[in-house]
């Protein structure tokens, strides 16, 4: 029986949205500490953060200036719970997240993440596409938009600090290769509140871009098509965004 977890946020300049994480967070899954891992914000960040110390008393902040995956590093680091979350600054957790990740904890299983759903999709027929591709992804690459992880099994990890992507991959790999399985859900979920940078044409490419350069060729390999896809759908966002 897990009774509460740490909680590991990334965050830089997340201002928008930041609120409405922390207050499905809190909400949703009982939090021993919540341990921020903040890469130097010059917004409102770190006073949204200190409201939400003020109300629950279990906020630690750490500062890093790297890498994704010198981010997360530090954070699993910080970790004393027997298992662990981690959560996107920007996306707002579903009712009894925890409630519902927790079943599927086995004996075998070191990590459960929750599908996540773009704020912007409407469309019945594009979501069930969606969610698809969305999982196909996971099972390739992993994800840490918001997942529970077995603190065990990645006490001793050392992700390269180069990866500011596919940081996830590699903690995915990592848990594999210690024999345990990462279950993907489709329940419980996030809702994904993407910058209004993406569905642009710019940031449409820079993501792709960014993938391209500094990701794992042979899983980017594997994602051309869903990748693919994603772009289409930014593509079609942006055209409908400027109607």
């Amino acid at each position: 029986m897990v009774d509460s977890i740490d909680v590991i946020l990334l965050t830089k300049n997340s201002a928008q949205v930041l609120s409405k994480c922390l207050n499905a967070l809190y909400q949703n899954v009982p939090v021993h500490r919540l341990i921020v891992v903040d890469g130097y914000s010059t917004d409102d960040t770190l006073a949204i953060v200190e409201t939400y110390d003020q109300i629950h008393h279990n906020v630690d902040i750490i500062f890093d200036h790297g890498t994704r995956a010198s981010a997360r590093q530090k954070g699993i680091m910080a970790v004393q719970t027997e298992w662990f979350m981690f959560i996107d600054s920007d996306v707002v957790l579903c009712h009894d997240w925890f409630k519902k990740a927790t079943k599927n904890i086995k004996p075998h299983v070191g990590a459960i993440w929750g599908i996540e759903v773009w704020s912007t999709l409407k469309n019945p027929k594009m979501l069930k596409l969606f969610l698809i591709i969305t999982r196909k992804i996971f099972e390739i690459r992993g994800g840490t938009h918001d997942t529970l992880i077995r603190s065990e099994l990645v006490k001793d990890i050392q992700i390269p600090n180069k990866l500011h992507v596919f940081e996830d991959a590699y903690i995915k790999e990592y848990i594999t290769k210690k024999g345990y399985t990462s279950v993907a859900c489709y329940d419980p979920f996030c809702i994904h509140f993407r910058s209004n940078s993406v569905w642009t044409f710019k940031g449409s490419l820079n993501l792709v871009i960014e993938s391209l350069l500094l990701g794992n060729p042979r899983l980017i390999s594997k994602l051309l098509l869903s990748y693919s896809i994603y772009t289409g759908y930014s593509v079609y966002q942006f055209f409908t965004n400027n109607k």
